[in-house]
């Protein structure tokens, strides 16, 4: 007969066994075939609670990591087998998984307050949790913010006017097998803050007549920037057929020569085939060996143009680089707080653990290496593996611009520990501080004779003073990569086929723009001197317009295309918050958009330091210092109502 401990030892060892299965993909937590599994919790259950903790950790780390595992976690915590949770129950095992994560947040209702408050409200009502209910609940706790409910993402996708006749509001969720619980609970839980809630109001608002002063994501164009000429002149040549234009016999009397010139090399380089053509993978060998001359000429060191993708915008490489790096359910991108949600949106879809390090506001967002190395450590206590760190210069929504020091803090950690550096530097253009300037972390790099850094970089013709959001051009340079791995990455290009040709020809137009001397040039020069200006200006004036209201404090917006304000609010402003389950940011902001029309990006989507309030807002647009009164006047009121 076995010893009890002998059984114990046996026990632990199946669930062990499960549990590693289960995380590594061999089981299916959402198949029905784990009654074995649930048997073996029970029995653990009845000889020491310590396995059943260990595995309900292991569990809680890989739907944090994945989003799967769901109806195996439930399990975990339903041991009588009723099928239901009450609200006590579930509180006790958060209060288990997050006391030991390793985090600053050794609280529950620190970590995920909005959804700890919801359990509290369950518990004083006696509300118990089914599946269901327990995998909504779920969404909300591990969410990066409660700013945005995918219950009013359905509903304004419903009712806006701009999405066309539809059959949503005819159907019940009973009616799918593919439903809000069979789908990926990993694209449940993502979110992209910057067209969330407040964004999706102020298209209802704008759509019943109001107007609406769009300053909630850096597109240009959309708010009244011009195109620039050349650009434009260059791309219809490039698209019309040789006989409507670079051969039409008047072509001379309809555009500048050096137009006309440039489009027929850039022909060339297409080939016959055209802009209607798939490319190669990597984009067209000519328009990247441009791409390469333009950075070996702004860092001074060699660039290949082997190792330039060109991809659909940034945010398209961003996300084949994250794809190819995050490989296990313990792997993890640090990522700057505050950050652009791009890469908090991708990490969750991707199964990925994100790692925030602080930059410090009263420092103009720099970060120091004792902070970086104490969020390593901190990982590192948490079963994770950091393998990429995001850096973003200049900053967005921070608007710093990052010295060489800066940059060589992060490059030297990178470096250091093995880590691949994303180097995020769409608006290397967008510097506005007399002393700043743009220093790519390659030539930081370089410079500090870092030749062990794995870095990629990221450029895109939607920001700069080009601005050509829906071109989707960009481009991502491959900096000692692994060539196994940049095959990869290669092979995952071409599962796309390739990037927008328009968007290639827009990235060869940013790199190499006509030359002093060329007949384009004065009107170039003058028109990209004209945005230039109005940004810098917008920038200064903005922040010192900000800073002269009571209760609201601005850093310097040195670079990018926003500022980042903190706001102070009464108390009763966050009881509020807490009663309507969102965030003070975007109860902040929601008055704001109805009050005077004005869409800002709560702060929250970004992430911030616990206690932090405030927003996010362009400079876009050329009423942008226009609204510094109503801002003035609605935070005044806001702190009113809520004292």
């Amino acid at each position: 007969m076995l010893s009890n401990n002998f059984a114990k030892h046996i026990l632990r060892s199946r669930i062990r066994h499960g549990v590693t299965a289960l995380t590594t993909g061999s089981i299916n937590p959402l198949d029905g075939n784990t009654i074995s599994y649930r048997n073996h919790l029970t029995q653990v259950a009845s000889l020491s609670t310590k396995p059943l903790g260990d595995v309900r950790k292991k569990l809680w780390d890989f739907y944090l990591s994945t989003g799967r595992g769901g109806n195996a976690l439930f399990e975990s915590i339903d041991l009588n087998e009723n099928g239901l949770l009450d609200a006590e129950e579930l509180k006790s095992f958060i209060e288990e998984v997050v006391k030991d994560d390793g985090s600053d947040n050794k609280a529950a209702k620190d970590s995920m307050p909005y959804a700890w408050n919801r359990l509290e409200e369950s518990a004083k009502a006696g509300r118990t949790f089914d599946v269901k209910a327990f995998k909504k609940w779920l969404v909300a706790a591990t969410k990066m913010s409660a700013d945005v409910k995918n219950s009013r993402i359905q509903d304004y996708l419903c009712k806006h006017p701009d999405t066309g006749d539809h059959t949503m509001s005819d159907v019940t969720n009973d009616e799918f097998s593919w439903n809000e619980d069979t789908m990926s609970q990993s694209l449940r839980r993502m979110q992209y803050a910057v067209r969330g809630e407040v964004v999706m109001r102020a298209d209802q608002l704008q759509a019943e007549g109001k107007t609406i002063l769009y300053t909630n994501i850096g597109n240009p164009h959309q708010v009244g920037q011009q195109p620039i000429t050349y650009y434009r002149q260059v791309l219809a040549l490039c698209d019309l057929p040789v006989a409507n234009g670079v051969d039409h016999p008047n072509v001379y009397e309809m555009f500048p020569r050096d137009v006309v010139n440039r489009a027929r090399d850039l022909r060339e380089i297409i080939g016959p085939s055209g802009t209607g053509a798939y490319t190669h993978s990597q984009g067209i060998l000519g328009f990247r060996k441009l791409v390469a001359e333009f950075i070996e000429a702004r860092d001074g060191y060699p660039s290949y143009p082997g190792n330039i993708f060109l991809t659909n915008g940034a945010s398209s490489a961003i996300a084949m680089v994250l794809q190819g790096l995050l490989a296990q359910n313990n792997d993890a991108v640090m990522i700057p707080i505050p950050q652009y949600p791009i890469y908090s949106a991708l990490i969750s879809k991707l199964s990925g653990r994100q790692i925030g390090y602080d930059l410090d506001e009263d420092l103009n967002w720099v970060v120091s290496r004792e902070e970086l190395d104490s969020k390593l450590e901190m990982a590192k206590k948490q079963g994770l593996e950091v393998k990429a760190l995001a850096m973003i210069n200049p900053g967005n929504p921070s608007g710093n611009v990052m010295t060489h020091c800066d940059i060589q803090i992060i490059t030297e950690f990178c470096s250091e520990n093995g880590i691949v550096l994303l180097a995020d530097e769409v608006y290397q253009t967008n510097v506005y501080a007399p002393k700043a300037e743009f220093v790519s972390a390659k030539k930081v790099a370089m410079d500090c004779n870092l030749n062990q850094l794995q870095l990629v970089s990221f450029h895109s013709t939607s920001k700069g003073l080009i601005g050509e959001c829906g071109r989707r051009g960009g481009y991502m340079e491959l900096h000692h990569i692994d060539p196994f791995v940049q095959s990869q990455l290669y092979k995952l290009a071409s599962s796309e086929l390739c990037s927008g040709v328009v968007g290639q020809v827009m990235t060869s137009l940013m790199v190499q723009p006509p030359a002093p001397g060329d007949e384009s040039y004065d009107q170039f020069k003058e028109e990209n001197r004209r945005i230039f200006e109005g940004l810098k200006d917008r920038s200064q004036k903005l922040v010192e317009g900000l800073n002269t209201i009571p209760g609201i404090s601005c850093a310097p917006a040195e670079g990018a295309m926003y500022a980042f304000p903190k706001i102070s609010i009464p108390e009763k402003a966050f009881e509020k918050a807490v009663e309507l389950k969102t965030t003070p940011d975007n109860l902040y902001a929601l008055s704001l958009l109805e009050e005077t029309g004005i869409c800002v990006v709560p702060a929250s989507g970004f992430g911030q330091k616990k206690g932090r309030v405030g927003f996010r807002t362009t400079f876009l647009h050329p009423d942008t210092l226009k609204a510094i009164d109503l801002f003035a006047k609605h935070h005044k009121k806001f702190v009113e109502e809520y004292s």
